[in-house]
């Protein structure tokens, strides 16, 4: 019996790291954020950002499934290695299915039913694991179906009958079932288990260099087919200087922050951190990354697209509101996660972010390269003012006994 349940499932250890086929479920989202950010830029009325905003929460979802189910149990090992590959073949199938999640296109299949059912499959996968994985821990056991029978109920039963619907009862159940989901989930208990803290922080990092790899993408899709120029090369530059910008301010001391209060903390308190922190404070982040994508799509299509706009083009609406919007999103929502799990507000990010909210209505009446500048300059000076600024405490989170 030993033999045979160490085939079926290996326990993920404390201390492990991310497996490598995580990071290979993880290039469904690199496809899925590519198709949600194409989807945003197709069409930036209000209407579409929101199904674009929608349908990124539903993957997100997904993903975050799988973050929790690998911190119990090792992805690549047993029965969870088979159940990795139905569920990245659900996830890559909804993603195929982006452009037509709200409305069909002619000839197939019905894409919004194939969107619901291709994730309503994963679903099913994950609550399978998760069932098995936890049979011989009553807790964790009791806590998985409590959990299962109102998130699955909810959270792709509805979806399921959205397919059939259109216009604004279409997307009043799409919102109705993801905020549904995430609220049961909030509210279902604290009974699951983190096996790992090194491997949750770790997963969770990797999530927001894939959507900032996104950003990248965007920066080049922008000017797909054009000849390289030094408008489009200087605004290629910003581009990637900003994501760059987004990258330190996570990854520099706020993410080692979180990751040492998850790794002390206990019991409840750690899975509240897990759930909080991470959960549901990163999707804001990936929000505002995928946001800022469409933004520098946009910038780089104005400055290098001669045939169709000047270097004096002011970019404005949707997209420029997604450009600084994006950032805003993303320093917001760090101050979140930091500050649930130490305690400590991050009051310059507060005014970083207000300060860029100001600086929109500036923006909008200058060339679409101007606003890309001044959106790298106030994320550089916050930056720069940080490293100094908090130069010593810096080090010992970075190098400190703690960062071992």
């Amino acid at each position: 019996m030993i033999g045979t349940k160490r085939v079926r499932f290996q326990p993920m250890a404390e201390g492990a790291s991310v497996t490598q086929l995580e990071l290979f479920f993880d290039l469904v989202l690199v496809f899925a954020f590519t198709m949600v950010t194409a989807l945003a830029a197709g069409d930036t009325s209000a209407e579409n950002i929101v199904r674009a905003l929608l349908v990124l929460a539903v993957m997100w979802w997904v993903w975050i499934a799988y973050a929790w189910v690998g911190n119990v149990v090792r992805a690549d090992e047993g029965i969870t290695r088979i159940a990795m590959f139905f569920a990245m073949g659900g996830a890559f199938l909804a993603a195929l299915t982006i452009p037509e999640a709200f409305d069909d296109l002619d000839g197939g299949w019905f894409g919004p039913l194939v969107f619901a059912i291709a994730y309503l499959l994963v679903r099913l996968v994950h609550l399978w694991v998760f069932l098995l994985a936890s049979a011989e821990d009553a807790q964790l056991r009791g806590q998985v179906v409590r959990w299962g029978l109102g998130s699955i109920a909810i959270g792709t039963t509805l979806l399921v009958i959205a397919a059939m619907t259109d216009g604004a009862v279409q997307i009043g159940l799409w919102l109705a079932a993801i905020v549904g989901d995430m609220l049961w989930t909030m509210f279902a208990g604290e009974d699951w288990r983190l096996n790992s803290a090194t491997h949750f922080a770790e997963r969770h990092g990797l999530i927001i260099i894939v959507a900032l790899g996104e950003s990248i993408v965007s920066i080049g899709i922008g000017v797909a087919g054009l000849p390289i120029s030094w408008p489009i090369a200087l605004a290629s530059m910003l581009g990637l200087a900003v994501s760059g910008l987004l990258w330190w301010a996570y990854f520099d001391v706020a993410a080692l922050s979180v990751e040492h209060e998850l790794k002390r903390a206990e019991g409840e308190r750690q899975i509240k951190i897990a759930r909080n922190c991470y959960t549901y404070w990163h999707f804001p982040m990936v929000v505002g990354i995928i946001a800022l994508s469409l933004g520098l799509k946009k910038v780089l299509y104005y400055v290098g697209d001669s045939s169709h706009h000047t270097l004096t083009d002011a970019l404005y609406g949707i997209p420029l509101y997604a450009l600084y919007g994006g950032v805003v999103s993303y320093l917001l929502a760090l101050v979140g996660f930091k500050h649930y799990a130490t305690r400590m507000v991050s009051v310059q990010r507060v005014v970083a972010a207000v300060v860029l909210l100001a600086l929109t209505p500036l923006a909008c009446a200058l060339p679409a390269l101007a606003s890309l500048a001044i959106l790298f300059v106030a994320l550089g000076g916050l930056i720069l003012w940080e490293t100094i600024r908090y130069a010593r405490p810096r080090d010992e989170i970075r190098h400190g006994a703690h960062a071992e």
